[in-house]
């Protein structure tokens, strides 16, 4: 597995980053749908990871600068073909190992409460995240659950 940076030029990221975005809006309804789109991701303050294998891409994900100590990941999504398979691990801890060394104190993120996120949930949990609450411009909701983990 190989974690590029950028890419989102690539016609297979843009597809499933649009898949990442009809998901979350099938699951959640809009007002609690968090997930950034194309232009988001272009953000200075975003940087971009896909994970690939050869030429399969196997999922991405991103980093969201909030301030100069803390950090919110962003855009977690594996390939449908490929999940089980530790892409998601893969690209956490590259986030991981990307905001440390930004010298990030903290690290932050929202998913949903419904049960079809619950994989993602337990994955953030195994990486010693917490349930916190809101952060940077979120508000309570009980369609989101937010997370922490001090680095």
């Amino acid at each position: 597995m190989q974690i590029r940076a950028g890419q989102l030029d690539r016609p297979e990221v843009i597809a499933l980053l649009r898949e990442h975005l009809q998901g979350m809006a099938e699951l959640s309804p809009p007002e609690s749908c968090h997930a950034l789109d194309l232009d988001g991701l272009r953000h200075p303050d975003v940087s971009f990871w896909s994970a690939w294998d050869g030429d399969a891409l196997l999922g991405c994900g991103a980093l969201k600068r909030l301030d100069a100590q803390h950090g919110e990941i962003k855009s977690m999504r594996t390939a449908d073909a490929h999940q089980r398979r530790g892409v998601a691990a893969a690209l956490l801890e590259h986030i991981l190992d990307e905001a440390a060394r930004r010298g990030y104190r903290r690290l932050s993120l929202e998913t949903g409460s419904m049960a079809g996120f619950e994989p993602a949930r337990r994955l953030y949990a195994r990486y010693g995240f917490e349930p916190c609450g809101p952060f940077a411009c979120y508000r309570d909701d009980p369609n989101c659950v937010f997370m922490s983990k001090l680095l």
